[in-house]
């Protein structure tokens, strides 16, 4: 009897941990997320193949959670299980590349004895600012005066200057090195940093490097000013590309209401504190002209801080109405905004307009496991993410890929739900506490129940 002892200590502690892990195997779910942990559910509906599912997140939907970052957003299934997901912000579409545009050229000139100098030039514009005449501003004798660089008139290119494409009399080989400064009044000039063209010829092969990189930022005027005075070449060509950004893709908001702080200034509520991008002003009086200063603050104990000012505006012209109601954030993270208007304008009214504002477009992917129907559940204040790495729940993710997935949607009247001021923050999850406390007592059981039976071998044997 004593030789089999042990063996049945090792099968009464088997017995044990297997009956410990069936006590704790319902404690273990319900220590998972559950849908009464969340505050809203909207059913979902899903079309296409799975098991990934793609679905744009309203900002209807957004403005239940209690979260900013969206940290408490689930899927769920018919059973109650929460789903595997992933979020992504919206991300700009495809930049469009403008044809080049040629513009005008003009040689800066230096005397002999100061070629290394900054050219002074005087300079003969017309009306809408465009050069017409540039000069230098001291008299020079024909043989004394040095090339020292060239001015670009690109005042008539609205955009931002990303590339710049030179080409020059064939004369001059070798690689040509200059500077480049940027300016608005042709006074005050702000460098942009260094350029190289370059032509090479050997045996009937030619080898040019014409197009150098800008750093994407407006500009009147272009300087080049070569490193060389004496290697300058003379230009026959320039051209100036400018790339417009794409379009990033959001989600506005329904329409909220205001209070007046004072006349003249109105104050606004959202109902959690969200990165916002663009926000767009009622303006229902025709012919309203109101000259603004904007301020936001990330809840109502912050200081504001000034966002942005400019000029609201509803005014008919010929019979239609000219508007500019929106203006750009920076994607800062805020609750209150607050609108200071120049009443010497007319103003916007003895009430707080109508106010719409946008975040990036959010879209969700989630893998479907088990029973549908899956729903949406959003609202709690103190649940950890559990968002995943977009490639990591979709294996070899790409751009084409994720828009062949399955999509998903939420039911039309969550779409257009009120938007109401976000309730105060939830205290301590007691259930959840709860739930977290009979687990570890249930483990305590089961190594007093282990420890018990090994004691119990023991002195059998």
């Amino acid at each position: 009897m004593n030789a089999r002892s042990p063996l049945l200590s090792h099968q009464s502690l088997a017995r044990a941990a297997v009956i410990g892990a069936l006590l704790l195997a319902p404690l273990l779910s319900l220590a998972e997320d559950l849908p009464d942990d969340f505050a809203h559910h909207t059913p979902l509906t899903i079309s296409g193949e799975g098991p990934w599912y793609r679905l744009e997140l309203p900002l209807a939907a957004q403005l239940n959670a209690r979260q900013s970052n969206l940290n408490d957003v689930r899927v769920f299934n018919a059973d109650g299980q929460a789903q595997p997901y992933a979020l992504t912000l919206g991300q700009p579409q495809r930049q469009e590349e403008e044809t080049p545009v040629d513009v005008k050229w003009f040689p800066l000139y230096n005397s002999d004895d100061a070629k290394d100098a900054e050219p002074r030039i005087r300079v003969e514009r017309s009306t809408t600012g465009t050069l017409v005449e540039v000069q230098p501003q001291e008299d020079m004798e024909a043989g004394e005066e040095i090339l020292r660089g060239w001015l670009l008139d690109t005042s008539a290119i609205k955009g931002p200057l990303d590339q710049l494409i030179l080409d020059w009399s064939s004369e001059r080989e070798g690689f040509q090195r200059f500077d480049i400064e940027a300016s608005d009044d042709l006074q005050h000039w702000l460098r942009w940093g260094e350029g190289q063209v370059a032509r090479l010829s050997f045996a009937d092969e030619l080898v040019e490097q014409r197009v150098v990189t800008l750093p994407g930022r407006s500009a009147r005027y272009l300087r080049l000013l070569w490193t060389n005075p004496q290697s300058a070449p003379t230009l026959t060509s320039a051209q100036l590309v400018s790339v417009r950004p794409g379009v990033l893709p959001l989600s506005w908001s329904p329409k909220i209401a205001g209070r007046v702080e004072k006349p003249g200034v109105y104050v606004w509520q959202l109902p959690v504190a969200l990165p916002l991008e663009r926000m767009k002003i009622d303006i229902a009086q025709p012919n309203s002209l109101a000259p603004v200063t904007l301020y936001a603050r990330h809840d109502s104990n912050g200081p504001w801080r000034v966002v942005d000012s400019g000029l609201l505006y509803r005014l008919t012209q010929n019979g239609q109405d000219v508007v500019q109601d929106e203006m750009e954030l920076p994607g800062d993270v805020m609750q209150q905004l607050k609108l200071e208007v120049d009443d010497r304008g007319g103003g916007l009214g003895k009430e707080a307009p109508g106010l719409r504002f946008a975040v990036r477009a959010t879209q969700l992917v989630f893998l479907g496991r088990g029973a549908a129907p899956y729903s949406l559940a959003i609202g709690n204040a103190t649940i950890k993410s559990a968002s995943l790495p977009l490639s990591t729940l979709v294996p070899g993710i790409t751009p084409e890929k994720l828009a062949s997935l399955g999509s998903a949607r939420l039911d039309a009247s969550t779409m257009n739900a009120p938007v109401a001021a976000a309730p105060p923050a939830a205290g301590p999850d007691w259930k959840r506490i709860g739930l977290w406390a009979v687990l570890v007592l249930g483990v305590i059981l089961l190594g007093a129940m282990a420890l018990g039976t090994l004691r119990a071998s023991n002195a059998k044997r």
